[in-house]
């Protein structure tokens, strides 16, 4: 096997491994939330290594400050002005999201 075709089966395999790590962090974290966290971390350096995205909608459920893995007992949400803001109750670092609310008609006259 060339190496291109080694490095993207390498690849392929980090990313169902970090999709995997979340899955376990996501079970476990009511029981052991420390071990929730070990599993974002284990995924976050699989990714570096074969440079790897982790997917947006995984990425969320980790804090971008300390890199805890982000359940709804450890975070506070709040809407305002088309911002999602999620606030990690661990480390007080606030990330915020870009939404549309298409519930309300735009002001274009």
């Amino acid at each position: 096997m060339n190496r291109k075709k080694r490095m993207r089966k390498a690849r392929d395999i980090a990313r169902q491994r970090i999709e995997r790590l979340f899955e376990m962090a996501e079970e476990e974290h009511k029981y052991h939330p420390e071990r929730s966290d070990r599993y974002v971390y284990l995924a976050r350096r699989i990714g570096m290594r074969l440079r790897v995205r982790i997917p947006r909608r995984l990425k969320r459920k980790m804090c971008k400050h300390c890199h805890c893995y982000i359940s709804p007992d450890r975070s506070r949400v709040r809407l305002r002005d088309g911002v999602l803001t999620v606030t990690c109750l661990r480390c007080g670092g606030q990330m915020r999201y870009p939404y549309r609310n298409s519930r309300l008609p735009s002001h274009s006259t």
